[in-house]
């Protein structure tokens, strides 16, 4: 069901994927060492969240991976961000 409505609207999840990518990265270079960098991984980790999501459904392996690594590495930001390590 999940997948049906993903599909349904991938162009958009995508695009909207990719607008959150460059606003998370935009903020970090505008605010530099002032940005709410527990915010921008939140953010950014679930653009990769999305854009995974639709990579694998289209079955592009590629973008599935680099992806997916944007998900690790958004939850070790988070973990960082937030004090755990």
């Amino acid at each position: 069901m999940i997948n049906s409505f993903v599909l349904k609207y991938l162009k958009t999840i995508e695009m909207t994927g990719v607008i959150m990518r460059i606003s998370s990265f935009s903020l970090v270079s505008w605010l530099g060492p002032h940005s709410p960098f527990l915010f921008v991984w939140i953010f950014n980790t679930c653009d990769a969240v999305a854009l995974s999501w639709c990579a694998a459904l289209r079955k592009d392996a590629a973008y599935t991976l680099l992806n997916v690594f944007w998900v690790l590495i958004g939850v070790v930001g988070i973990m960082r961000a937030a004090g755990v390590f």
